[in-house]
């Protein structure tokens, strides 16, 4: 079976190269061609358009920045839409809407191609570790016949339903995961109010029942100098999945506060110009709030 990842960001370089070191034949395709060099030199083999990925591939796989990105590569003139075909299978890795994710779906079907919705939960961390997550919607006989593609990515994979399924989840474990760490950001500060050393409170905080997994592996950011490193999802990125949820919640008429407070705090950290740091930023916020600054 051979491969395709569009997209050699990050996270699709670290799939590109799990893929290879399972043994796939795997083609790549990025905006920037010096991105796939270190892959290259692995084995990968480049291709020069989404639709050349495609039309010489069994699977395709993207993971890009938004829904534009993600129609770009999809539906534009150079698309994975113009190289699919039957028995050809796309597996959109990126975050996105579910009602864009059905057009896409639609689209691919219209060729004879088929489509699954597979969002990624965790970050280049979790990948490394080869525990990332993910979530699929799409046809079941299409996850079935390519889940072993699936598990070389990430073993923890859950099959939701029909086309969107994957998606609608994603947003929704991402409304999770930003408001447990706003308020770990939120309690972490708390306690430097009290007179707490922030270290020891970080610690503290991570010997509880409240450190989950997302809190102990992005625990560093709360410590002092953490927010020098690069962050896994900045506050403009993570901010994107927050507005897509509090958008589909208001679709659907359901309250989401938690979340929408959560969001309050992206947006304060945007406006103390912290955007480009780890969206873990907000424990400066509190911080700041605090008159601990």
């Amino acid at each position: 079976m051979k491969l395709a990842v569009i997209g050699l960001g990050a996270m699709g370089a670290g799939i590109a190269t799990r893929l290879l070191d399972a043994g796939y034949p795997v083609a790549g395709w990025n905006r920037s061609h010096e991105r796939a060099q270190p892959l290259l030199a692995r084995g990968l083999e480049w291709v020069e358009s989404p639709r050349a990925a495609a039309a010489g591939a069994d699977v395709t796989l993207s993971m890009v920045t938004d829904a534009a990105a993600v129609e770009a590569v999809v539906l534009g003139e150079d698309g994975v839409v113009h190289g699919t075909g039957p028995g050809k299978v796309h597996v959109e890795l990126s975050t996105i809407h579910p009602a864009t994710s059905r057009v896409l779906a639609e689209r691919i079907a219209a060729q004879g191609g088929h489509m699954l919705d597979a969002p990624v939960s965790g970050s280049t961390t979790t990948l490394e570790a080869g525990e990332l997550s993910l979530m699929v919607g799409g046809d079941r006989d299409v996850f079935e016949r390519i889940e072993p593609v699936l598990r070389v990515i990430g073993p923890k994979i859950t099959y939701l339903g029909p086309s969107g399924s994957g998606h609608t989840m994603k947003v929704a474990v991402n409304l999770a995961l930003i408001t447990q760490v706003v308020n770990a950001a939120e309690a972490v500060a708390f306690a430097e109010r009290g007179g707490i050393d922030r270290a020891a409170a970080v610690e503290a905080l991570l010997h509880s029942v409240v450190a989950s997994p997302v809190v102990r592996y992005r625990s560093r950011f709360l410590l002092e100098g953490g927010l020098d490193e690069p962050p896994l999802a900045d506050v403009d990125f993570q901010q994107k999945d927050m507005t897509l949820a509090l958008e589909l919640a208001r679709s659907w008429g359901i309250p989401v506060p938690t979340g929408a407070a959560a969001n309050e705090m992206l947006n304060a950290a945007r406006g103390l110009g912290l955007r480009e740091h780890d969206f873990t930023v907000v424990h400066e916020v509190y911080r700041r709030l605090s008159g601990l600054e």
